[in-house]
């Protein structure tokens, strides 16, 4: 497929359906952004299967989870489309944007950047949350059922995303989400960076602020983590989003799991209870 909006970069048939990799111009990016797409065979078939979401976290790429995570399998099985986007824009470049590995290219902190040069390009929430579903679910026939999950940023960026677009996303999940990235270092050093030094205008990305400020999930949100995460205490924090959520009343069942780290291993065995919650909820539609 190349029509002029999705450029085709490569497709496989796996688990009966179709998993492939695409690349458009991005408006909110200001240039090209890619992402991943997996349709089952339902979809093949021509239903409109539920879609969900996949924000990848620090370093990664679109790649990343398809490839490691194994996802497939249970998608093809449960009748779920797959999205994974990339975790920044990539083709324009600044200074120093590559120099840490928490600040810059796949970095992007799902934020809409206000701060120059990153303002030019880096709105990551208005491409995953608005253009990228408008576009998957124009070109590929999936949708409109949707949900959204990640792992660690992408964990934060589907939490933020899941309670400011619950009209738009119906299930909510993370893996290791750093749940209040306005008290752990990689939010504040994301948020200075590309939103500016004051921190009202932080609220809008931080779940904690967002759960505080009267936005509500549209279902209960499923949270995995694990106990030997190495930045379970400086970085993740989830006893802070526990705890915001029980101050306001909003249901959230968080999972934590003995001798699990941080890494693909963790996602990978937790990945198929992450798609049944979903399934269960966008089955419902």
């Amino acid at each position: 497929m190349n029509d002029g909006a999705v450029i085709t970069r490569s497709e496989q048939r796996c688990f009966g359906g179709i998993q492939g990799f695409y690349e458009h111009a991005s408006d909110a990016c200001a240039g090209p952004m890619r992402f991943a797409v997996y349709r089952p065979l339902q979809a093949l078939a021509g239903a409109a299967v539920p879609v969900v979401y996949y924000l990848p976290g620090l370093t990664c790429s679109e790649e990343t989870f398809v490839i490691k995570a194994g996802a497939q399998r249970v998608a093809a099985e449960l009748g779920l489309a797959l999205v994974a986007c990339d975790t920044s824009p990539r083709a324009a470049r600044y200074p120093g944007d590559d120099a840490d590995w928490d600040f810059g290219q796949a970095a992007g902190f799902y934020v809409d950047a206000t701060v120059a040069p990153w303002s030019q390009t880096y709105s990551m929430h208005r491409w995953v949350a608005t253009e990228l579903p408008a576009l998957v679910e124009r070109h590929f026939g999936v949708g409109p059922r949707r949900g959204v999950f990640g792992h660690s940023m992408g964990g934060h960026g589907a939490l933020t995303i899941g309670l400011l677009h619950a009209d738009r996303f119906a299930s909510v999940s993370a893996l290791a989400p750093i749940a209040a990235p306005m008290q752990v270092p990689w939010g504040h050093k994301a948020f200075a960076g590309y939103l500016g030094p004051d921190t009202a205008a932080w609220r809008r990305y931080d779940t904690c602020a967002l759960l505080e400020d009267g936005h509500r999930f549209a279902h209960a949100p499923h949270v995995d983590v694990g106990l030997a995460d190495k930045f379970l205490e400086t970085q993740l924090r989830p006893e802070l989003l526990e705890a915001a959520a029980a101050a306001v009343g909003q249901p959230i069942s968080v999972h934590r799991h003995a001798g699990y780290d941080h890494s693909y291993y963790f996602v990978a065995t937790f990945v198929e209870a992450q798609l049944r919650h979903h399934a269960a909820i966008l089955g419902e539609g």
